[in-house]
């Protein structure tokens, strides 16, 4: 049973809980995002599977997910990038955020979200039990997506987005 570290608003571990029970809950816990940038200024998307427990069939930033009890958020996000992605390249984290939202099938996510840069100008060998597909993307495009269709995109995508460009200028 894989389980999410509880935080309060200052990013402090206070527990942990089921993963799912805590998103049943919208339970204030840890999470990363990680955003990788090609050397066009490319950002590497990538849909989330149909099956996911949340979210499921959107597109979203390069890697999301939560470090488990006692891990470091650095190497959390080093681990889920290469499980996720297949491969790993330096990160920086470049700022954080909590956000409260309702998610698919009456879940809630409410995270302390660390937010992560890294550059990388190879094709990814995705997991497809994780990602159906990936693509680059022009970050202008990007935005006109959003701002077009902004239900086939995950709701901390489209919150970090504007954060991300500020710190690419």
């Amino acid at each position: 049973m894989e389980r999410v570290v509880l935080v309060d608003q200052n990013g402090r571990e206070v527990g942990t809980e089921e993963k799912l029970a805590a998103h049943r809950k919208g339970l204030l816990h840890r999470a990363f995002s990680i955003f990788i940038f090609n050397s066009k200024r490319e950002l590497l998307l990538q849909r989330r599977t149909e099956d996911k427990y949340h979210s499921g069939g959107l597109w979203s930033n390069t890697c999301c997910s939560h470090p488990t009890s006692g891990e470091n958020i650095v190497d959390a996000a080093h681990r889920r990038l290469k499980e996720e992605m297949g491969f790993d390249c330096p990160l920086e984290e470049v700022f954080s955020f909590i956000y409260k939202t309702p998610v698919s099938d009456g879940l809630i996510e409410h995270e302390f979200d660390h937010v992560f840069v890294g550059y990388f100008d190879e094709s990814p060998v995705h997991n497809p039990a994780e990602i159906t597909e990936w693509r680059w993307t022009p970050l202008l495009s990007l935005q006109k997506e959003i701002s077009e269709n902004p239900k086939q995109y995950t709701y901390w995508l489209k919150h970090s987005l504007d954060k991300i460009l500020l710190y690419l200028d």
